[in-house]
């Protein structure tokens, strides 16, 4: 629910960040009003910088003059803050609640070097290994969904939660990196729940809008390709979607 104008929510990012997706979806999620405020790709804002002073790195929830840094905190936050409008982020039941934070935190160690480590692959060696280390990530959530959706469409039931939003954010750069380096991610035939999951997740009116078509993906997916042809991104780089993104031009 992006707009513009001197509004009290604003949200400074770039939408091909998937840790930037996350927040514009919870803020829809709650039918907050913000105004987003776009950071040009190879410069970091003055803003960022006065904001996130500590990692210098999107995305920045600014409330009441307040800026809020880190995704998963900021999706904490807008639950806390916003509680009575919209469903909740987070359940209710402590172990499942436990169950959300785990499973984001898995995803999050394991599942970003992995993706931009295959989309910036130089050797066929070492995109079968991270394709492997991928879908050893994507069975795992495979069987964690079925304990946790307890047969519904997400993770967190019959509505989207947090880790439903952390997974989520990234099926943009999913699709892309399937096109760009001719791959099957999302394979009906090893993961039918996330893949049935995920068309759930993009068909849903909050996030529909909010991630980008996977063309635009695919663009900076091929810049990224070519800046780092010479072999795999320092995992310095790699740990730090911001400082990649920042670096491509």
């Amino acid at each position: 629910m992006a707009a513009s104008g001197n509004l009290e929510v604003k949200l400074l990012g770039a939408w091909v960040s998937p840790f930037v997706i996350r927040v514009g979806i919870a803020l829809n999620l709650k039918e907050v009003q913000y105004e987003f405020l776009e950071e040009q790709f190879g410069t970091k804002s003055e803003l960022l910088l006065e904001s996130n002073p500590v990692y210098k790195k999107m995305p920045v929830l600014i409330h009441h003059g307040k800026p809020i840094s880190e995704s998963m905190i900021i999706v904490q936050y807008i639950d806390d803050v916003w509680a009575r409008f919209g469903s909740a982020l987070m359940p209710t039941d402590a172990y499942d609640k436990a169950m959300h934070r785990f499973w984001t935190a898995y995803f999050d160690d394991k599942f970003f070097n992995s993706l931009f480590g295959l989309v910036t692959t130089a050797t066929e060696e070492t995109k079968a290994e991270a394709e492997e280390q991928i879908m050893t990530v994507l069975l795992h959530l495979e069987e964690a969904f079925v304990k946790m959706s307890k047969g519904n469409p997400f993770f967190g039931g019959d509505t989207i939660k947090y880790l439903d939003i952390a997974v989520g954010s990234f099926l943009g750069w999913m699709r892309a990196a399937e096109e760009i380096m001719c791959v099957k991610l999302l394979d009906d035939a090893r993961i039918p729940l996330l893949c049935a999951w995920a068309e759930n997740f993009c068909n849903n009116e909050a996030v529909r809008n909010v991630i980008p078509e996977t063309a635009k993906y695919v663009e900076v997916g091929k810049v990224l390709r070519l800046k780092y042809k010479s072999g795999p991104p320092p995992t310095s780089d790699v740990s730090n979607f911001s400082s990649l993104i920042h670096h491509l031009l």
